[in-house]
């Protein structure tokens, strides 16, 4: 439970995060097969606090284009499609992660950015991967900031995005069976413990300057980039 929390809040102001550090605790006490449907479970409700903390911010636009685009390959990679998972697509994530945000700032500069074609195919291929995997969030934090969102924009944007994809994985786990009693029960209680931690983020990102929170962000990004690459050499 002190994990959740403390997941959650680092997701709320990173934008990224709770996928990744909840495995880490949830793998030694129920095994790995259930961890993406417990995490779906639970991002339902992580994500909504952070929208009701966030809202303002929501970009409703971006957030539509990405839900309709991800949605039909979020459910064939929740139906079992890997093909994204493994060592050389991992290296090649991982890279086009770390470029991402040097790319970005260059085209930044240049005024130019991510139109809503180039965030549509973006959006498929996040769908694919997200959709059997967990920890792949960092993808959709780089597909909105190189869209031009920034701040608390991006971390608002992509719960609303995360809640609609985690319904579509809920309705496919539920399908195949995978949704048992200990999977339920594990992914409400690391929600509801994890809520509150879309207000405490908020306060925090609202005394942090937009210039420093983008920094995280990108540093984020980067980070995650890294441990994919890391990841997949040592598989």
């Amino acid at each position: 439970m002190v994990v959740t929390l403390f997941a959650s809040v680092v997701g709320g102001v990173a934008g990224y995060g709770t996928g990744a550090l909840t495995p880490l605790v949830l793998v030694p006490l129920v095994g790995a097969a259930p961890v993406v449907p417990i995490i779906s479970i639970s991002a339902l409700l992580t994500n909504s606090g952070r929208v009701a903390a966030f809202r303002p911010f929501v970009s409703w636009r971006r957030a539509l284009i990405v839900i309709v685009c991800g949605i039909p390959t979020c459910a064939l990679g929740a139906y079992g499609y890997t093909l994204l998972t493994g060592k050389g697509a991992a290296l090649l994530i991982g890279t086009m992660l770390i470029l991402s945000v040097p790319l970005r700032r260059m085209l930044k500069r240049r005024a130019i950015q991510l139109r809503d074609g180039g965030l549509a195919a973006g959006a498929a291929g996040y769908g694919l991967l997200v959709g059997g995997t967990t920890g792949s969030g960092v993808i959709l934090l780089s597909l909105l900031m190189a869209s031009g969102l920034q701040g608390a924009s991006v971390v608002a944007t992509d719960a609303v995005i995360t809640i609609a994809i985690g319904l579509v994985k809920m309705s496919v786990f539920g399908f195949a069976g995978v949704l048992t009693p200990q999977v339920i029960a594990f992914g409400l209680l690391i929600g509801a413990v994890a809520f509150p931690g879309g207000f405490i983020a908020k306060a925090l990102v609202a005394r942090m300057p937009v210039h420093i929170h983008t920094a995280m962000l990108d540093a984020v990004v980067i980070f995650g980039g890294v441990v994919m690459m890391v990841a997949a050499v040592r598989a």
